[in-house]
């Protein structure tokens, strides 16, 4: 049997070698910590002796060690806990640390050197630390450090432009009707492939900083364009392009950039005037035209569109839906609909569409819980003794409540369906109301001092037929209600002049066409999913031209609109203060000239040729160059339109983006930190010789 030896008295005073010396014992003299060592050492040789001895026997003897020498636990001591023993051969050796830095009590270091004196002895395992090491982790306040980009020999304005460049090269291949498309990659998924210009330049992000604040002013101009007329954002990328590239120049040859920005400014806002002098009102069989130029000549989503709005009318709402076949279909609801069924199937009067039928019928609008039956007798005796069929719209409807409805149902005694009302909160209520204007009806709120058990005929709405499904409600009023409903449609009309968020408008627009009589809904159809988001882009896009059609008008398309406005700029130069405000009018009459080059270049064809041809065509101003066909024409008769505020919108936008781009001297970007190098797996076998490094360090 091996035995270990038992530890010199130097080697109780260097603790594993680590340089931490142990102060010998003091007051040798006390009768009781010699007699307690003794005992130790008797301890020890008995463990020699043997080795099979079971670890509780020995973590018990340590205990009464630590009680002898008075070690208590106190709040600012650190208590030792013992490893438990191992049955092998045991090492002579161990590091313990009991107290750290000011936590430690005045007489805390005595004591816990002669307890770990007495205890370095065989009966403990291989050297280890019976505390962990304290971790101080205080989080870090990290500031970004900034780069200066001073214009002193140009290069700043030379890589702005640089970046605008990249991505107007980028999204102006989708311009024209003979324009590409671009291929995004996905992480997740397949990749996207599209012909929007708005969600092309969304997607650029430059490797350069200062490029890429370049970029992110050009894409200024698109999303502001995307927001308020739905589409033309390519046609406001490129323009603003020429903008910069026509100002860099005269910028660069001494010109002063505070007063030529003062001459685009001015120059923009006259075109803006001379353009509405150009505009006409779209007729109904231009709307058609309007939506398939900007589908990128799409004939049959054109008529599709077309054919929706002079189902809902012309303010009426089109909304578009992702198809599950091939092929575009629509579709218009009529009435009010909202994403309500009925709260149980036992209203059910149609077994075999699983729906709820009635004609003729009186609603009862709660804006609270219904959690008593009692409240609902007057009522249900109402329309009972009337012979009616009665629908509740009430904020929830209790198992109470709903059970009386669902037996006076199945018994015959009475024609009733019940449903939640839609939305939540604010727009529950306001959901409510427009179905009480609709129908007639009275909101029953205790705010306004009506109770439910006080409810007689007189608050009941009439419709002319209700529909429930298990997942939708439609309400068809009965037409008695129009004055109240237009100066309902007006009110909110008012809301959305004042709403900021989009998500807002388009839910105050739902409201009115909910109200007005009516939705449509293209479902667009396409064979692949990449092909359907593709094709939905287009659709969205020639919706919004159509709208904006609507609203301002319409002028000829294909980039010849702003060509003939850069007739007009001559006349407007007289009017200006100077000579550096003039060069600014010089600027935009040139960059006019840009949107028509591109789609002449995209469809294969010298665009200087084709914009100078046009320009010599002064005296008829509907004539202009079909890239389509590639014949010179009168585009309005060819059905080459485009809405008023769209190009309005491209106009004043770009001379915005450009006049921020030419008044820059400085540029202000992050520094950004190297990225840290990804370190393998340790454990990993087939690297083990490559990370040796790491095993030692660990």
């Amino acid at each position: 049997m091996n035995k270990s030896r038992s530890p010199s008295h130097e080697e109780l005073t260097n603790v594993g070698g680590s340089g931490d010396t142990l102060i010998q014992q003091e007051h040798e003299d006390d009768e009781s910590t010699g007699s307690q060592e003794e005992d130790m050492n008797e301890m020890n040789k008995e463990h020699e002796e043997h080795p099979d001895k079971e670890n509780k026997e020995e973590e018990r003897e340590a205990e009464e060690l630590r009680r002898s020498n008075r070690l208590r636990k106190s709040p600012n001591n650190y208590s030792p806990s013992l490893i438990k023993p191992s049955n092998e051969k045991m090492a002579s050796t161990f590091t313990a640390t009991s107290s750290i830095g000011s936590m430690v009590a005045p007489n805390a270091h005595k004591t816990d050197k002669k307890l770990m004196k007495k205890l370095s002895s065989s009966s403990f395992g291989r050297r280890q630390n019976v505390f962990p090491k304290l971790r101080r982790s205080s989080p870090a306040v990290v500031c970004a450090a900034k780069e200066l980009h001073f214009n002193k020999d140009g290069t700043t304005i030379r890589k702005l432009q640089a970046g605008v460049n990249k991505l107007a090269d980028l999204v102006g291949v989708t311009l024209g009707p003979k324009g590409r498309n671009v291929v995004l990659e996905s992480k997740y998924g397949s990749p996207r492939i599209v012909n929007d210009g708005v969600t092309v330049a969304r997607e650029v992000e430059l490797e350069d900083p200062v490029e890429n604040i370049g970029a992110k002013l050009v894409r200024q101009a698109a999303a502001k364009t995307n927001d308020l007329a739905g589409d033309g954002t390519t046609t406001s990328v490129v323009l603003a392009q020429g903008f910069i590239a026509e100002g860099v120049k005269v910028v660069a040859a001494g010109a002063n950039p505070v007063l030529i920005t003062r001459g685009i400014e001015k120059t923009a806002k006259a075109l803006v005037a001379e353009l509405k002098k150009m505009s006409k009102e779209v007729e109904d069989s231009e709307l058609a035209d309007v939506a398939a130029v900007s589908a990128g000549n799409n004939a049959e989503i054109g008529s599709m569109i077309a054919e929706a709005m002079s189902r809902v009318g012309r303010k009426g709402v089109v909304t578009l839906e992702e198809g599950k076949s091939a092929e575009n279909a629509l579709y218009v609801v009529e009435g009010m609909q909202f994403d309500r069924g009925y709260v149980s199937p036992y209203f059910v009067t149609d077994s075999e569409k699983m729906s709820v039928e009635f004609d003729n019928c009186k609603l009862l609008l709660v804006d609270k819980k219904i959690t008593n039956a009692r409240d609902l007798v007057g009522v249900l005796e109402d329309a009972i003794r009337g012979g009616y069929p009665i629908l509740i719209i009430a904020e929830d409807i209790e198992q109470e409540a709903l059970a009386t409805l669902v037996v006076n149902k199945l018994r015959g005694t009475l024609k009733i369906a019940a449903l939640k009302a839609p939305g939540f909160g604010e727009r529950k209520s306001q959901y409510l109301d427009d179905i009480a204007i609709l129908t007639g009806a009275t909101v029953i709120r205790e705010e306004v001092g009506l109770s439910l058990d006080k409810a007689g005929k007189e608050v009941l709405g009439h419709a002319a037929k209700v529909v429930l499904t298990k997942e939708t409600s439609t309400i068809v009023g009965d037409g008695s209600t129009q004055d109240a409903v237009q100066k309902r449609v007006t009110q909110i009309k008012n809301l959305i002049e004042q709403a900021e968020q989009d998500y807002e408008k388009e839910k105050l627009n739902e409201r009115i066409a909910k109200l007005s009589g009516g939705v449509a809904v293209i479902q667009v159809g396409a064979q692949t999913e990449t092909e359907l988001k593709e094709k939905k882009l287009r659709v969205e896009d020639a919706l919004n031209a159509t709208k904006a059609a609507v609203e301002e008008g319409i002028v000829v398309g294909g980039g010849c609109t702003l060509l003939r406005l850069a007739s007009k700029v001559d006349a407007i130069k007289a009017a200006l203060d100077n000579d550096e405000e003039k060069v600014g009018a010089d600027i935009v009459k040139r960059a006019l000239s840009y949107p028509l080059k591109l789609i002449a270049k995209n469809a294969g064809v010298n665009g200087s040729v084709v914009s100078e041809k046009v320009v010599l065509s002064n005296d008829n101003v509907k004539f202009g160059y079909n890239a389509a066909t590639g014949k010179y024409e009168d585009l309005m008769a060819a059905g080459i339109i485009d809405p008023t505020k769209v190009v309005r919108c491209c106009l004043e936008h770009a001379a915005s983006v450009a006049k921020t781009f030419l008044m820059s001297d400085c540029v202000v970007v992050e520094i950004k930190e190297p990225e840290p190098v990804p370190v393998g797996n340790p454990m990993d076998n087939s690297g083990l010789f490559r990370h040796s490094d790491i095993f030692t360090l660990l």
